[in-house]
């Protein structure tokens, strides 16, 4: 029982379940897939779930598309405003 507990809990059914919020370093992702990669974690993101997203600019457009996507349901709170990077917390509500 306490088993089923756990991957209820879970965002994924690996079982495991993790308090902290992952952080996507977008800066190591090439270029070319980026803005898809990260289009493609916050599209998996569950009621409640969030995660910090550092970029190496604003992602101003990036997050634009996200808007357009999933309107309100996308929260975004700026951590950090460079100059060295851009770190902000994407959640959905």
């Amino acid at each position: 029982m306490s088993d089923l507990k756990l991957l209820e809990q879970s965002s994924c059914s690996c079982g495991e379940h993790d308090e902290a919020v992952p952080e996507l370093d977008a800066r190591a992702i090439p270029h070319a897939i980026r803005h898809a990669a990260i289009l493609g974690v916050v599209d998996s993101l569950s009621t409640g779930a969030g995660f910090v997203l550092v970029a190496p600019h604003d992602p101003q457009p990036l997050l634009t598309r996200i808007q357009d996507r999933h309107g309100s349901g996308i929260t975004v709170e700026y951590l950090q405003r460079g100059p060295q990077a851009w770190r902000m917390k994407l959640s959905r509500s």
